[in-house]
Order: structure tokens, then sequence, then C-alpha cells
């Protein structure tokens, strides 16, 4: 049972800010309620307001330049960026990874922004965008300010912003050339969260060793992480089926998963080694052929 609330529908972003500074302490912003209405189900949270931001077209776009990247306001849905044609061209591991992120419904009115800020471990944009390095833009009534994924999950649900803050902004920088982002998560089926995901972008220098690595775990611990240890291994090297391995267990070992009725920690930590190895792997012979 849902406890009562006093619904707030801003007509823009600003206005959405004003409602939050004012209700800081007791309001929550809803962008499609996805997330949202399952917990308020639950108990979990108690809002006495909740601002609506689903409908405000200052928040919905989608834009790309080769200097700044892409863009997509919080309001941006899924759906919206699993059929993009721009992003299908300039970053199609987005496309790969939205097509297997719920269902098609759940996708339709889902948002970007919701789901980033929703702050599940288990979530499937988090991992994606953190390995190419993406960053969140926040907006308070008093400003705004951008903030790394890799600085923005600080715990299970828990993120970096401000009670008065909100997402307004995803921001995915330019492809480095030879480089590639693979993703897998491994669940039973197609429309579940991960039990475990593994995100991995390989980009290589003149030479084909690996100039840089970001390797990124989803559902490993209580927030998406980088597998900084199984990076060094990649970084430097002239990669291989056994450093390719070496990376796979070094993210296992690094990695901090949680038993529960899915699977055991054990068995997390083995699927961590496969899917880095396998992903890594995946992302280099891509960006080798790569412009």
């Amino acid at each position: 049972m849902i406890s009562d609330f006093t619904y707030l529908k801003p007509g823009s972003a600003k206005e959405a800010l004003k409602m939050l500074a004012e209700h800081q302490d007791d309001g929550k912003i809803i962008c499609g309620g996805q997330s949202l209405l399952i917990i308020m189900r639950q108990g979990l949270v108690t809002p006495e307001y909740v601002i609506d931001i689903k409908k405000l077209k200052d928040l919905n776009y989608m834009t790309f330049d080769p200097k700044d990247g892409l863009k997509m306001g919080a309001t941006t849905t899924h759906r919206t960026i699993e059929k993009s044609a721009m992003v299908k061209e300039k970053y199609p591991v987005l496309v790969e990874m939205e097509e297997k992120l719920a269902s098609i419904q759940v996708r339709n009115w889902g948002t970007i922004g919701g789901n980033l800020a929703h702050a599940d471990a288990a979530g499937d944009p988090a991992p994606v965008l953190m390995s190419m390095g993406g960053s969140v833009k926040v907006a308070s009534a008093s400003g705004e300010r951008v903030i790394s994924l890799d600085d923005f999950y600080t715990d299970l649900f828990e993120t970096a912003m401000n009670h008065d803050e909100m997402i307004v902004e995803v921001i995915v920088p330019p492809r480095p050339a030879k480089s590639a982002t693979k993703y897998q998560k491994f669940n039973l089926l197609d429309s579940d969260q991960g039990i475990v995901a593994v995100a991995a972008t390989i980009t290589l220098n003149g030479g084909g060793v690996c100039k840089d690595a970001r390797i990124v775990l989803g559902n490993a611990a209580s927030t998406t992480i980088r597998a900084k240890e199984a990076e060094k291994v990649l970084i430097g090297a002239k990669l291989d089926d056994a450093v390719f391995q070496k990376a796979g267990e070094a993210a296992a070992a690094e990695c901090q998963p949680v038993a529960d009725i899915h699977a055991s920690e054990e068995y997390r930590r083995h699927l961590i080694s496969i899917l880095t190895k396998r992903m890594a792997k995946a992302a280099w012979e891509q960006a080798k052929i790569s412009g």
C-alpha cells in the first residue's frame, strides 16, 4: 500500500528544481516510476510530495557532435536510445545494451536519468556508460555540476547527489580511435536483471598494444564498480588469451559480490572472471578493426 502523497507536476526543469528545493527533505522526483513506485509500495520510501518530470520537454533530447560527444536529457526513454540511428552509428554498444534491458513496455516508459538515479547495482546502463567514461550533469535551484559516473555511486541505491539535486543530462564522451566497448550480463531470462554483468572498453595504440582499458562490473558489489586491478593487467600489454585470462582472474578477486537466492558469492566471482575475459577480448577484436 502506497502512503498518501501530494502530486506535483512542474511545467519546466526550472520549476521542478524550485519544487525540489522546497521539498528536498520530504519529496521525491518521479520520471516514469518503474523503480520508485515499487519501493513506495514496499514502504521503503514514503515521500509527502512526488514531483513528476516525465513530460518535461526541456529534458527530453539527444544530441551528438564530434567534440563533446553524446548528450541525452534525463527524460530520454530507453526505447528512444535503442531505436536511434545516430546512437547505433556512434555508440553501438548502447543499442545492444538497451535491446536486453527489461521488456519493451519498460523501455517505452523508463528513462535513462531515472535508471541512473535509482542506483541499482544490477542496472544495465551504468556499467556501459561508466566504461566509456560517461558522466551526469546534476542540477539544483542554485546551479549545476557534472559528476563522473566513476564518482556518482556511493552505496546501494545511494548517489553523490544532494537532496536538492536531480539528474538533468547524461554525457558520453566521443569514442577514441582504435577503441571499442562490449557488454554482457548473465541472466536466465532476457528481460531479467543480470546476476552479474561486465562492460569492457579497450583502446589500442598504433602498434596494437593496449593503450587504455576500463572494466566495469555490475551487480558484483553494492554499487557498479571499476575493476582497476584487471585494467592494470591489460594496459600496456600485447593482448592475447593469456592476458585476458589473467584480467578475468583479477576482476574476480577484487569484486565484492553478495550471495542471494540467485547465486552464491563463489558463483558470481566465477561468472565475473569468465565475462571479463570474454568482453575484454571482444572489445579488443572490435577495436583492431575500428577507425
